[in-house]
């Protein structure tokens, strides 16, 4: 999944950063304002925004009413260092979906995250299916013919991207941007070296081989060999 974190505190937003990466396995963008938060908000389909209220250069909340105005359905978690019931339900009622008081858990935040993803995953396909490839992204499992799939967090990633945009021709740079948010610069081979490592455990010898290479843009899971 890709998540936006729109976050003025810098280390905070550097260890959310770290947990969201290193123990789910999703892709997080960070914003310093409001500004760029709302820049961000419009301009990527994200699965999920961690958005604080309190914001240099523009205000978490306007953010929030602003995303709804321009029709953007993502879930949206708000930070809030105000307990107070009055900015709690204007937070609800500007759109949000969930809030967190300042300051919290990691483990509460983690938790918030996985219920919302799960609900955005319920209004979409719970199970997203290629041949007799399975993949529960609520449950975080996979399966190739009956058989369990033991995927790293990126791993798993990568195969649930591949399979929401199955039948298309991705390029690396589009893997990327999805599944590390652009963290390798330049000409990094790390999406050609995943794929090889989801290749091991997807395509056994045994079975039709469903991630395909396409010369000259990059690779994509079902369809023809190009």
């Amino acid at each position: 999944m890709r998540v936006l974190l729109v976050e003025d505190e810098k280390k905070l937003a550097a260890f959310v950063k770290k947990a969201l990466e290193k123990k789910c396995g999703h892709a997080v963008d960070v914003a310093y304002d409001g500004e760029l938060g709302l820049q961000y908000g419009k301009a990527v389909d994200y699965d999920l925004i961690i958005l604080d209220i309190m914001l240099p250069r523009r205000d978490g909340l306007s953010v929030l009413r602003e995303l709804r105005q321009s029709g953007s359905k993502t879930p949206i978690l708000l930070l809030t260092a105000k307990a107070s019931i009055e900015s709690i339900v204007e937070g609800l009622d500007s759109g949000s979906d969930d809030y967190l008081t300042k300051p919290f858990d990691l483990r509460e935040l983690l938790s918030r995250v996985r219920v919302l993803l799960r609900r955005r995953s319920v209004d979409h396909e719970v199970v997203l299916t290629h041949d007799d490839l399975k993949l529960d992204p609520v449950k975080r499992l996979a399966w190739r013919g009956g058989v369990s799939l033991t995927l790293t967090a990126r791993e798993f990633s990568l195969l649930e991207y591949l399979l929401r945009r199955k039948g298309h021709a991705l390029s690396r740079a589009q893997i990327m941007d999805h599944v590390w948010s652009g963290e390798f610069a330049g000409a990094s081979n790390i999406v050609d070296v995943y794929i090889n490592y989801l290749r091991s455990k997807v395509d056994l010898p045994e079975k039709q081989k469903l991630i395909q290479t396409v010369w000259g843009i990059g690779y994509r899971l079902g369809g023809q060999d190009e």
